[in-house]
């Protein structure tokens, strides 16, 4: 179908309308899940993302009632070899023609999925050269199922991000526990897979989420429009270590002037941030100042499901400098 109105197809330049069905955005998603609680809302979204169909026959219209539900409802629905959301994840890979040995696109999905996510990872991973699964990575990015997200901070690398939640979720919890699966186990499965999908699951997608909010409350938050939202990776030369950003903004580039950066974030799923957290990212903006950019209007970001300490909360309120501290109630206001 979606040849029919490409290159030279006989159709080409007769449609009138393309319409392009994307999933639910995290805010969508959890009104048509009605869920009202945010921290719920992100875990159900980091396991079954926005797709409408997962909401009604795929898991018999199931949704959980509150946040004590969560972990039943885990175990009753994609848990659940009786559903058909248990095998979803392996459909999603098994219906791609172009993907003839799906045991090489697996190995790849569950190395972005374990955190191994630039070649060199993926690599060492599944213990192959990187010229080996360079087709793979190709015709995953083709299908749409993984993501090549630049580092904004040094040109040439990038890292690779699975787009659909419930592969992440397969890869990381469920294929390598998949015969207790089958046999029914899944509370005694879901019991030992919490610090793994906390690590694994929850945190990259909760980074994913905070991005995506900078994306579009950008306006509000940071003045202006974001051109560009991401993450990227600084050296510290004199510390010998690197500073993690989850969530830089830039501003629309400027002919001539140096490039603005309205924001650089930090972000933390199961971690309550305090002012360590700050001030690595004072120190990343320092950085970036001696590197040319301009950062005399970075706004400094520390996104928490978890929660903020007493500490970093006085300082915010203290400074005259605009300190943002973001949770997930934020995450799911209907403005900044």
């Amino acid at each position: 179908m979606g040849g029919l109105l490409s290159g030279r197809a006989p159709l080409r330049g007769r449609a009138g309308l393309e319409l392009v069905i994307q999933p639910f955005r995290y805010r969508e998603a959890a009104a048509f899940w009605s869920i009202t609680d945010p921290r719920l809302a992100l875990r159900v979204h980091a396991v079954v993302g926005g797709t409408p169909a997962y909401r009604r026959e795929f898991v018999r219209s199931d949704a959980p009632s509150g946040p004590d539900d969560f972990d039943a409802w885990v175990c009753r629905t994609v848990l659940n070899p009786q559903t058909p959301l248990f095998r979803e994840a392996r459909y999603l890979l098994a219906e791609e023609t172009d993907i003839r040995e799906p045991a090489i696109y697996h190995s790849v999905l569950a190395a972005i999925a374990s955190g191994n996510t630039t070649n060199g990872g993926i690599a060492r991973y599944i213990g192959r050269r990187s010229d080996e699964f360079s087709h793979p990575l190709t015709v995953l990015e083709d299908a749409a199922l993984i993501l090549r997200e630049p580092d904004l901070f040094r040109g040439g690398r990038a890292t690779y991000r699975i787009t659909e939640p419930l592969i992440t979720f397969y890869e990381a919890v469920m294929r390598r526990r998949w015969p207790e699966l089958e046999l029914g186990l899944a509370d005694e499965v879901w019991s030992a897979a919490q610090h793994t999908f906390s690590a694994q699951v929850a945190g990259p997608h909760f980074e994913a989420v905070c991005r995506s909010f900078a994306t579009l409350a950008g306006a509000g938050l940071f003045g202006e429009l974001p051109a560009d939202v991401g993450h990227g990776t600084i050296n510290d030369a004199s510390e010998r270590a690197q500073i993690q950003v989850d969530v830089a903004v830039f501003a629309a580039p400027s002919a001539g002037a140096p490039q603005r950066i309205l924001s650089l974030g930090e972000a933390k799923w199961g971690e309550v941030m305090g002012l360590g957290h700050l001030t690595r990212l004072a120190r990343a903006r320092a950085l970036l100042a001696a590197k040319k950019y301009d950062t005399s209007t970075t706004v400094l970001a520390c996104y928490s499901a978890a929660g903020f300490d007493q500490d970093l909360r006085g300082q915010a309120a203290r400074t005259r400098e605009r300190i943002l501290l973001i949770g997930p109630d934020d995450l799911y206001a209907s403005s900044p």
